[in-house]
C-alpha cells in the first residue's frame, strides 16, 4: 500500500513530481522481484520458511520507511533523493520476493490438496482486505498533511504489518525433522532442473500471459472512465471499488466452488482458470465496445463482471501453483514458487507500462481517445484468450500424466 498507492499520490500531488517517477519506481521494484527464484531456493535449502518470511518483511518494512522518509525530502536536491529512492524500492522488491515466495511455499507444503483452492482464496482475500484497511486508516490519519505526520503514519503501518506477520507464522512450521534433510542442489542446477519439467515451463508461460493481460488495465481504467465517460475523480475511484468488490466475489466463489464441487481439486482449478480467462476476455471485449459507445453503456456492471472474472482466474491460478509446487517431492516448493513469482512480476512490470504507453501513443496517432482505448482493451482480451488456450494445454498435459483423455479426445 505504501509503495504503490500512498507514496505514488504524495510524489505527484504534494511534491509536484512527474507521474513517471513513482511509476518507474514501482516498475523497478517488480524488476527486482525477478530474483524470487533465488529467495525460494534459499528457503528450500534451509528447510525453514519462517525466517525468510519474517526477514523479508523486515527488509520490506525498512524499505517502505526509507522510501517515505526520502519522499519528504524531494523538495531538496533531486539526484541524491532519487538514488536513495532506488535503494528503497530495491529493498521493497527484495522483501516482497523473499517473504511472499516463502509464504506461498509454506502454503504449498502444509496444505492438503483438497483445501488448496480455499487456502488460495483466503490468502488473497486477506491481502486485499489488508490493503483496503491500511489505505483507509492511513488516509484518515494523514489529514492535515505534513511530512512528519506522513512518516509517523508509515511507521505505524510498518510496525503493525511486521507484528502481525510474526504472530501469524510463529510456531506454524514447528521443529524441522533433521533426518529428512538432504543436500540442496546449487541454484543454477536446481533452476535448470525445474525448467526442464514441461508442466512447470508451460505454467510459467501461462502465468506471464495471464498476468500481462490482467495488469494492462491497471493504470488506464480510471483515466478511461474520466476521458470517455466524463466521470469525476470521485466517480472513477468508486468504479475501482466496484471492480475490487467483483474480484472478491470471484475469489470467494472459487474458494467455495473449488472445494465443494466434484472431481479432483487440480482438474477443478484448471476449469476455473479457463472459465475465468475466457470471461475476462469477454468482459474486456465489452469494455472495447464501451469505448466506442461512450456514455450510456452500463460501465459499472461491465467493470464488476471484469473484476469477478479476474478474481476467478487469479485465485484458481494461485491454487494451481500450490498444487504444482510439490512436483518432484518436498524441498522444491520455494524455487518453483519463485519462478512463477518472477513470471508474474515481469508481467506486472511490463503490463502496466505498456498499457499506459499504448493508450498515449494511439491517442496521438488516431486523434480519437475512444478508439485508442478500444484497441488496447481488445488487445488485452486477445491476451486472455491466449492464456485460456495455454491453460487448456496445461490441463491436457496433466490429464495425460494422470491417464485422463485430452480436451480434443473428450470433445470427440
Amino acid at each position: 500500500m505504501l509503495a504503490s498507492s500512498l507514496l505514488n499520490r504524495i510524489m505527484v500531488v504534494e511534491y509536484a513530481m512527474a507521474a513517471a517517477l513513482p511509476a518507474g519506481l514501482v516498475a523497478f521494484h517488480y524488476g527486482v522481484q525477478l530474483s524470487r527464484p533465488k529467495w525460494g531456493h534459499g528457503s528450500d535449502a534451509g528447510w525453514r520458511r519462517t525466517p525468510w518470511i519474517i526477514g523479508g518483511m523486515a527488509v520490506l518494512g525498512a524499505g517502505g520507511l526509507l522510501a517515505t522518509f526520502i519522499t519528504t525530502k524531494l523538495q531538496g536536491p533531486f539526484w541524491p533523493a532519487f538514488a536513495a529512492l532506488v535503494l528503497a524500492y530495491a529493498m521493497i522488491g527484495i522483501g516482497v520476493g523473499a517473504a511472499g515466495t516463502s509464504l506461498l511455499a509454506l502454503l504449498a507444503s502444509r496444505t492438503a490438496e483438497s483445501r488448496r483452492p480455499a487456502a488460495a482464496s483466503l490468502t488473497w482475500i486477506m491481502m486485499i482486505i489488508g490493503i483496503v484497511i491500511s489505505a483507509g486508516v492511513a488516509g484518515q490519519l494523514l489529514d492535515p498533511f505534513s511530512p512528519e505526520r506522513l512518516f509517523k503514519v508509515a511507521a505505524g503501518v510498518v510496525a503493525a504489518a511486521f507484528a502481525l506477520t510474526c504472530l501469524a507464522v510463529w510456531g506454524v512450521e514447528g521443529t524441522p525433522v533433521t533426518e529428512e534433510r538432504r543436500e540442496a542442489a546449487p541454484f543454477g542446477e536446481a533452476i535448470a532442473g525445474i525448467w526442464a519439467d514441461p508442466l512447470t515451463r508451460l505454467f510459467s508461460i501461462f502465468v506471464f500471459f495471464s498476468m500481462l493481460a490482467y495488469s494492462m488495465q491497471d493504470l488506464i481504467l480510471e483515466p478511461f472512465a474520466g476521458l470517455v465517460f466524463n466521470m469525476t475523480p470521485g466517480q472513477s475511484t468508486s468504479l475501482s471499488g466496484v471492480q475490487h468488490q467483483g474480484v472478491l466475489a470471484g475469489m470467494i466463489l472459487v474458494g467455495l466452488g473449488g472445494h465443494a464441487f466434484g472431481g479432483k481439486a487440480g482438474l477443478k482449478l484448471k476449469r476455473w482458470i479457463v472459465a475465468g480467462c475466457m470471461a475476462s476476455g469477454l468482459a474486456l471485449a465489452s469494455l472495447a465496445m464501451a469505448a466506442r459507445a461512450g456514455p450510456g453503456w452500463p460501465l459499472a456492471l461491465n467493470v464488476a463482471v471484469l473484476g469477478f472474472a479476474n478474481g476467478m482466474f487469479a485465485v484458481a491460478a494461485i491454487g494451481s501453483m500450490l498444487e504444482l509446487a510439490g512436483r518432484g517431492g518436498p524441498g522444491h516448493e520455494g524455487i518453483r514458487m519463485g519462478l512463477w513469482g518472477a513470471s508474474q512480476a515481469a508481467a506486472f512490470g511490463i503490463g502496466g507500462f505498456v498499457g499506459a504507453l499504448a493508450v498515449d501513443r494511439l491517442r496521438s496517432l488516431l486523434a480519437d481517445t475512444g478508439r485508442a482505448f478500444e484497441l488496447v482493451f481488445a488487445a488485452e482480451a486477445g491476451l486472455f484468450l491466449v492464456a485460456a488456450f495455454i491453460a487448456l494445454k496445461l490441463n491436457d498435459r496433466m490429464g495425460q500424466q494422470a491417464g485422463r483423455p485430452t480436451s480434443q479426445e473428450a470433445l470427440a
